[in-house]
């Protein structure tokens, strides 16, 4: 089922990037890209449940591209059917600390969950999979 988030992988753990248009979603990925993560999907991705678990694999029509804000759509190396690991969701309205992640329901999968400030922090978001992700 297409979903409207952005997906990369790190180290074959699969970050789930969710919000609003314009908050960053792309531009998170490609910061993540550069530090060595592979994409999975850009502004949309097909999720599929299996065993309790999520993954990711590249939307059909936008498979392999990433928009670039004033570049336009660049072609990069995907993979499929990744494990989802952690999904974050950019919003202002992120509290400043946590003790835990959140949960949150996907196509009948549980996965970790985490709002962060929408910025391209890719430390943040490399900290957050390793302190949450499953």
């Amino acid at each position: 089922m297409l979903h409207q988030a952005t997906c990369v992988a790190i180290n074959g753990r699969g970050l789930l990037i969710e919000g609003p248009p314009g908050s960053g979603k792309s531009r998170l990925a490609l910061s993540l890209i550069d530090r060595g993560a592979v994409l999975v999907g850009d502004d949309g991705v097909t999720l599929e449940e299996r065993s309790g678990r999520l993954y990711a694999s590249p939307a059909p029509a936008t498979a392999g591209l990433l928009e670039v804000r004033n570049l336009g759509l660049l072609t990069f190396p995907t993979l499929s059917n990744v494990r989802i690991a952690l999904v974050i969701r950019l919003d202002p309205e992120a509290p400043r600390f946590i003790d835990t992640a959140q949960q949150v329901e996907l196509h009948r999968a549980i996965v970790p969950f985490v709002r962060i400030w929408p910025d391209p922090d890719a430390n943040k978001a490399e900290l957050a999979l390793k302190r949450y992700g499953v």
